[in-house]
């Protein structure tokens, strides 16, 4: 979320004024102490600056953790916390999903009845999961730009950049031991190196079931009041030395550098507090061009096409509990994103955001305007703007149907598994030993494939997807096989789809295995879904085109215009979007008032649940057993003068990849875990509204008390540090 000027930094708010506010700003850690430690203190915070971030020591930064999948240390899908000196981690319970769907079974339904592992030997691995914790980092500004000069062409540079960068990554991860990133801030005008220590072995320990973590679902996402125990458990394990390892049964759980306390003292009105994470990605540089090609093109057909997919999904999920399983984790991830994109829509046009972006360009050519040497350097930049936004708003209708809408089926996207058979059996096809490496890793591909695509839902997904496509897209962006739908079944999609689901080799695991047995390259030129899913590749590379060319033309602009920005007012601190590096974001606990004559409270309590419940809905079913605890009023420690609090509000700037992070009082305590944002500041991410914006996090008393009362995991309460 936020960063430097000259020794100074991180990630921006570009609303109307450009003053620095305490609870906005992504931090990078090492430049805590320069920038925002006086702040903080001032605000509250009773650590040092060495507490916080430390190299040679100790410190909170080390209880911090990214998690990811396969991508590390690239790119960070949730964020995690250590919570004890046996390496145990809480998230959310969406970040865990995906792992707690592929342990589920009809016999075995953790989603919908949790999962709470009594023993170390119950915790459950999870393959390709990783948890990484940042060991140091440092700004490789002119390490990476050393060999860069003006007068290269962007090839050239960019060239030049990934030598150093490289090199950077070779100096750094000590013969592998630490993974090192080195990513641009700024558009590319800095760069900073960080160096991870990352681990392979990350097991599930507990689990609340999904009408206590996912409690409101899709109705509630994005909105307040909340009342959802969004949490999960994990664990690192490493090898008996301490070292990353892959899962073994030999592995220990980890004995982190540092953990953070957990606190049930509770939260009060102006609390500090702070959040650490891995945000995933602003954009709060956009000019009035970004916003409008958001508003008006991007945004909108991208909602349009997930609803028509999400719609069809769930029809089967509904009818089905093994698809319901199957599909549950891609369903809340698409769902998640399909209201985000309304929300922020809203959220952009309702705060006029394209006109708090035009007010800043007004001053910046006014700023130009008398100012010769600046106008030299940038005054072509909101041309360039225009240009680029007008050249990718020209074909994204095509792109985004095409890409989004016909590629979307599984059986389409698995086409792409059979090319590397495919080119063995065109270039090499008397090379057998070739032929049975190319068979092996497609039917490891297909495993996975069939794990996850249920026919008859994917049959209707295709279907659906087609005939929207068809109805949307005119030639010459109508794939050619459109003709065949109309001449040999009368435009009814789902006749074709029946056919040739039938037909082709790739949709049941009967069918592949008889191909493989026996592969021929004839039989994948004629398989229905590899000549649609050529069709469609063909014409979305067409359409690509004049997106690619806009969107480096927005890139160079883009540089150009943080770097104006920053000159043209060299005394403010100005951020750096969030890239998935760990940040820091501190603010207070704080309610808000979203519109006239509404006012909503900062704590939600436990007879929320109870006021929202309705059996007829799977978004609001209660749990029998907190009914029981809740009328009984057994809370044990975890209440506060007789209430249970469930989701508490602040005013920290967080955004996607910031789930999961913990939020922790002025002592270093955790005190909640931040899952998601609130409804009226959906556009945050690209303008920062600070009477608006706030995080809603579940409250560590709330998840102390269904990890002791509700699951009876009293072994997982021992070996936490609880503030009481």
């Amino acid at each position: 979320m936020k960063r430097r000027f000259f020794t100074i930094a991180l990630t921006l708010l570009l609303a109307i004024n450009f003053q620095l506010r305490a609870d906005e700003g992504m931090w990078v850690p090492m430049f805590f102490k320069d920038l925002i430690f006086s702040d903080m203190q001032k605000m509250g915070l009773r650590l040092s600056a060495e507490d916080l971030y430390s190299i040679n020591n100790a410190s909170l930064k080390d209880a911090i953790v990214g998690l990811s999948s396969g991508s590390a240390p690239e790119g960070y899908f949730c964020s995690a916390e250590i919570v004890s000196p046996q390496g145990l981690l809480f998230t959310n319970h969406h970040c865990a999903y995906g792992q707690i769907q592929s342990h589920s079974s009809v016999d075995f339904d953790y989603l919908t009845d949790g999962f709470w592992a009594n023993s170390f030997e119950e915790e459950l691995p999870n393959e390709g999961l990783t948890a990484s914790i940042l060991v140091r980092m440092a700004d490789v500004t002119k390490e990476v730009l050393a060999e860069v000069t003006s007068e290269m062409s962007d090839s050239d540079r960019q060239a030049a950049i990934r030598k150093a960068i490289k090199q950077l990554k070779d100096d750094n991860s000590e013969d592998g031991k630490y993974d090192v990133t080195v990513k641009p801030f700024y558009a590319g005008n800095e760069y900073y190196m960080l160096v991870y220590i990352t681990y392979r072995d990350v097991r599930l320990v507990g689990a609340p079931p999904s009408s206590i973590g996912k409690f409101g679902g899709d109705t509630d996402n994005w909105m307040w009041p909340r009342h959802t125990g969004d949490f999960s458990v994990l664990r690192i394990y490493t090898a008996p030395d301490g070292s990353p390892a892959e899962y073994s049964k030999e592995n220990i759980p980890l004995k982190p550098r540092h953990f953070l306390p957990v606190s049930i003292q509770g939260v009060e009105r102006e609390d500090f507090s702070m959040i650490w994470g891995f945000p995933g990605r602003t954009s709060r540089y956009l000019t009035s061009y970004g916003v409008e090609y958001n508003v008006e093109h991007f945004q909108p057909l991208l909602v349009k096409v997930l609803d028509k997919r999400l719609e069809t999904m769930k029809m089967h999920m509904d009818a089905d509990p093994a698809v319901r399983i199957q599909y549950a984790s891609v369903h809340s991830s698409l769902a998640n994103a399909w209201k985000y994109y309304i929300g922020q829509t809203r959220g952009l046009k309702n705060l006029d955001v394209y006109g708090q972006k035009l007010k800043i360009e007004e001053e910046f050519n006014q700023w130009i305007n008398t100012n010769p040497e600046a106008k030299e350097k940038y005054g072509e930049v909101l041309s360039m703007m225009k240009e680029g936004y007008g050249l990718m708003s020209s074909d994204i209708l095509p792109l985004m149907y095409l890409n989004l809408g016909a590629m979307s089926p599984s059986s389409v996207g698995f086409v792409s598994a059979l090319y590397e058979l495919r080119t063995v059996l065109e270039k090499d096809r008397k090379n057998q030993t070739a032929i049975d490496e190319a068979v092996e890793k497609l039917r490891e591909r297909a495993s996975g494939y069939f794990e996850d695509m249920d026919y008859n839902t994917d049959k209707s997904i295709f279907a659906s997807m087609m005939e929207m496509v068809f109805y949307n897209l005119f030639d010459p962006w109508r794939p050619e096989f459109f003709k065949d739908v109309v001449k040999d079944y009368g435009g009814n999609f789902m006749s074709y789809a029946d056919d040739i689901y039938k037909k082709s080799f790739i949709t049941t695991p009967e069918a592949l295995d008889r191909f493989l047995a026996k592969p021929r390259l004839r039989d994948i030129e004629k398989d229905p879904f590899f000549i649609i899913q050529k069709q469609i590749r063909e014409l979305s590379i067409k359409a690509s085109a004049n997106i690619g060319k806009g969107q480096g033309i927005v890139s160079k602009g883009e540089k150009l215009w943080i770097s104006a920005l920053r000159e043209m007012h060299p005394e403010k601190v100005y951020f750096a979007d969030a890239n998935s590096t760990i940040r820091m974001t501190y603010g207070q606990v704080l309610d808000y008032y979203p519109a006239d004559a509404i006012h909503y409270d900062y704590l939600t309590t436990i007879k929320g649940v109870m006021e929202k419940e309705n059996p007829d809905v799977d978004e609001f079913i209660v749990h029998p057993k907190l009914k029981e605890l809740y009328e009984k009023k057994d809370y044990g420690p975890y209440a506060t003068n007789g209430e249970l609090y469930i989701n508490f509000l602040t005013n920290h700037d967080i955004t996607g990849g910031n789930s999961g992070s913990p939020v922790i009082n002025a002592k270093g305590h955790l005190i909640g875990i931040a899952f998601d944002g609130n409804w009226e500041a959906m556009s945050g991410d690209i303008a920062f509204e600070p009477e608006l914006q706030r995080t809603i996090s579940v409250d560590t008393r709330y998840i102390l008390f269904i990890i002791d009362k509700f699951a009876g995991a009293k072994r997982l309460i021992d070996e936490m540090t609880i503030i009481r």
